[in-house]
């Protein structure tokens, strides 16, 4: 049987009733449905300071962020969450990305980042949904070298969106999101 594709996925929030959390939980089921291994984190869980070249050099790469680049290293794609602070991707999310992207001994910066393929999605409770920072997640990440899928997912109203279990009330975003996973599957399983 040949290997399931690994797919990190994660919001860009720590906030624990956050609307990109349950969107990223849903994204992780469907990845699974359709054929992945998904893999759910939660960035509370890997707590950096903001990224100052002084601290790096004073004290090297946070355990946290190593940890989390060798999360990075084990997948092959990913699916970020990203709310919109302002029209912009959050800071913990910049700051996570920046940390992973660091070069550590022998490995280089990029490495994490190297040969990735990735899902952009959003939600809050505003009219667009987060679409504004979505095109900056997907400039950030493709000067990274991740390779971003075109289809993306801006969810408005998020307030109303989500029921009492976390899943997606309107058939058509469900729809849209279960699209955007399985593409996403069927990418990373031809390159295997």
């Amino acid at each position: 049987m040949p290997t399931k594709p690994k797919v990190l996925v994660f919001a860009g929030s720590t906030r624990e009733a956050s609307f990109n959390k349950h969107l990223a939980r849903l994204a992780a089921k469907r990845v699974e449905a359709a054929g992945a291994e998904a893999t759910f984190i939660d960035l509370r869980d890997y707590p950096m300071p903001i990224y100052d070249g002084d601290t790096e050099d004073a004290e090297g790469i946070p355990d946290t962020a190593r940890q989390l680049k060798r999360v990075f290293m084990e997948h092959q794609g990913l699916v970020i969450a990203s709310p919109e602070y302002n029209g912009f991707i959050t800071p913990l999310l910049k700051n996570t990305i920046d940390w992973v992207s660091r070069p550590d001994g022998d490995l280089p910066g990029l490495a994490p980042y190297e040969n990735k393929i990735a899902s952009i999605v959003s939600s809050s409770p505003g009219g667009l949904g987060g679409l504004r920072g979505l095109p900056l997640l997907r400039q950030l990440l493709s000067n990274i070298g991740v390779t971003v899928l075109p289809d993306q997912l801006a969810i408005g109203g998020a307030s109303q969106v989500f029921d009492a279990s976390g899943n997606l009330t309107d058939e058509g975003h469900a729809n849209k999101l279960n699209a955007i996973c399985e593409r996403l599957v069927v990418t990373l399983q031809r390159q295997l």
